[in-house]
């Protein structure tokens, strides 16, 4: 059998290139003592990704050039040389960017396909969704009333943080996202109180308009001006939870920082940054909760689904352009 894979051809600068990239065809291994072998049917492409790209020291070690690069994946053992996992199971694995993966056994978690479509095991019970859970209830210190702003509120992420929000008593949920579409949907099939299409004016202004109150918490994946017009908005006592900075991902110069900092005094406000790698002793409490709600239709999700591996790569792109409406997903 052949496999294939992207690898990382050269660093992007700014936006990446289609020639940053190679799908390269390799031979599929027999998988050794204590591994299995697994036939991908569905890999996950995040904005997180970009920042492997780079050589620069991060929370992540840089993907190798010349070599196959990682991310998540649900697949099914077709080999297995390892005791507790048999052929024909189906695992959870960080072996993603290609059709098939050989693995440590210890690195690939059972998944059980009639509990849940296979797929959501990357977005809304994976670790899409544990992040917004423990940004949400942990970072951002989520009670009861509060009034919370989410940016980028039609991604995997933001979508789950308004809703979450919203089952757990927040008293006003508001959302940006980049197209009017994307503004419906938030409103009228996920719940939130109020959203605004970001290109549509200066963020600052639609924000005051959705919250007039002001905002206890701020959900942030975006940055830039979101990140400002939300201390702008910020009562006191507010938190900011900083889960990414999409806007800012493919500058070639550093980005400004917001420009009203000075408002924590005034607000006693609070930002801090988290990884959801930091949380994953949540992983039992978040599933109990949160599994009961999607299973019942209280928590809606979306998928965007890209077909081939070939497409892989563009499915990133898409993601860092905002294309995709919930979690984007490759279907092998």
């Amino acid at each position: 059998m052949t496999n294939r894979e992207w690898h990382l051809i050269s660093r992007p600068v700014g936006w990446p290139k289609p020639e940053d990239f190679a799908l390269v065809e390799t031979p599929v291994p027999a998988p050794g003592e204590g591994q299995v072998l697994v036939r991908n049917k569905y890999l996950s492409v995040d904005p997180y990704m970009r920042g492997r790209m780079s050589a620069a020291k991060s929370y992540a070690a840089p993907y190798e050039l010349g070599k196959v690069m990682q991310g998540g994946a649900v697949g099914e053992v077709i080999s297995s040389n390892a005791e507790g996992i048999a052929t024909g199971d189906h695992v959870l694995h960080f072996f993603g960017w290609r059709e098939y993966a050989v693995m440590d056994a210890k690195n690939a978690v059972k998944v059980d396909p009639a509990a849940a479509p296979l797929s959501t095991y990357l977005g809304v019970l994976g670790m899409t969704g544990l992040t917004a859970y423990a940004g949400l209830l942990r970072t951002a210190s989520f009670k009861e009333g509060d009034i919370v702003f989410v940016s980028g509120a039609a991604g995997a992420v933001g979508s789950q943080v308004g809703q979450l929000a919203k089952l757990l008593g927040a008293s006003r949920v508001i959302g940006s996202a980049g197209s009017d579409d994307k503004v419906k949907l938030l409103v009228e099939e996920y719940g939130f109180d109020a959203a605004f299409n970001y290109k549509n004016g200066p963020v600052a202004e639609q924000l005051r308009e959705a919250a007039p109150d002001g905002i206890d918490v701020y959900f942030d994946n975006v940055g830039g001006d979101h990140l400002e017009a939300a201390i702008g908005s910020l009562r006191e006592g507010g938190r900011i939870a900083v889960c990414g900075m999409i806007s800012v991902y493919n500058n070639t110069e550093p980005a400004p920082g917001p420009r009203n900092l000075a408002r924590l005094i005034q607000t006693r406000g609070r930002i801090e940054g988290f990884l959801v790698g930091d949380h994953y002793d949540l992983q039992p409490e978040f599933v109990q909760k949160v599994g009961p709600w999607v299973a019942s239709g209280e928590l809606k999700y979306r998928e965007t689904v890209v077909e081939g591996v070939e497409n892989t790569l563009e499915a990133f792109l898409g993601v860092l352009r905002g294309d995709n409406i919930g979690k984007m997903i490759v279907k092998l």
